[in-house]
């Protein structure tokens, strides 16, 4: 596939992801939905990948999906489309490596969905947040009643998405949608020394973590930590796990695999 509309390149395992439409303050068509999921597939293939960075050109992280396209769109159309995004943004919430939403400006909608399938978010002081479906006649579609309630609990998403309002990125901190706030001009550097600082680990466990903590959001506590045990045994037949612990006790950095 030909892609057009995104921006992306890899140094040192961290993988920057950039949605590059600023004319429509990248909003989310299908074109750029196809690409992500596309990419996302590559990265995933990837082992070179350890870290990956997204974030949007201009003055908007993703304004929303693109409404002109939505606008003429009958039940079965609809539905398709957001079972599309749907997907896309589950398989970045599942993909095996850490995924940074780097949030610069306007995160509206299907870009507020799409900061919230990351593993973690920081905003620019300049960014916006927002589930400003309602006011256009129709539901969240791309899994953000599904997961603003898990990231700020159940009042506060039903406020968020039935005022349709608009927050700020300090009342994004507030009620915990976003991990830090950033300067603008420093937000890109801020997140690659977060990817940095994870690229720095042990790939495997940080995989066997996200897929831990993943499930145990999801499911009873019981299973969850039963699911914790079996990855934290399997962990034990890396050869990251003997490298680690023996650089801890030679007093070194560790020189990690992913193996």
């Amino acid at each position: 596939m030909e892609v057009k509309r995104l921006l992306y390149s890899t140094e040192d395992g961290i993988c920057t992801v950039i949605i590059n439409n600023p004319d429509t303050l990248n909003a989310l068509n299908s074109q750029i939905i196809n690409e992500l999921d596309y990419l996302f597939d590559k990265i995933a293939q990837d082992e070179k990948i350890l870290v990956v960075i997204i974030t949007g050109a201009g003055r908007s992280f993703v304004a929303g999906a693109d409404i002109s396209e939505m606008a003429d769109m009958d039940q079965n159309e609809g539905e398709l489309f957001g079972k599309r995004g749907a997907y896309l943004f589950r398989k970045i919430e599942t993909l095996s490596k850490p995924v940074i939403a780097a949030v610069n400006g306007f995160a509206l909608g299907g870009g507020c969905e799409l900061a919230m399938a990351c593993d973690i978010r920081i905003a620019s002081q300049k960014a916006k947040f927002g589930q400003p479906e309602v006011s256009l006649g129709i539901t969240p579609g791309f899994s953000g009643t599904v997961r603003l309630p898990k990231l700020v609990g159940s009042s506060m998403a039903k406020e968020m998405i039935f005022t349709g309002k608009i927050i700020d990125s300090y009342e994004a901190l507030r009620i915990g949608l976003v991990n830090s706030i950033i300067e603008p001009q420093d937000l890109m550097v801020k997140a690659l020394e977060m990817a940095k600082m994870i690229a720095s680990n042990a790939p495997v466990a940080i995989r066997y973590s996200k897929e831990s903590i993943n499930y145990a959001v999801d499911n009873e506590t019981e299973s969850a930590s039963q699911l914790e045990t079996e990855l934290f045994a399997k962990c034990f037949s890396t050869q990251d796990q003997k490298e680690g612990m023996k650089a801890f006790l030679e007093k070194r950095k560790a020189q990690f695999e992913n193996r």
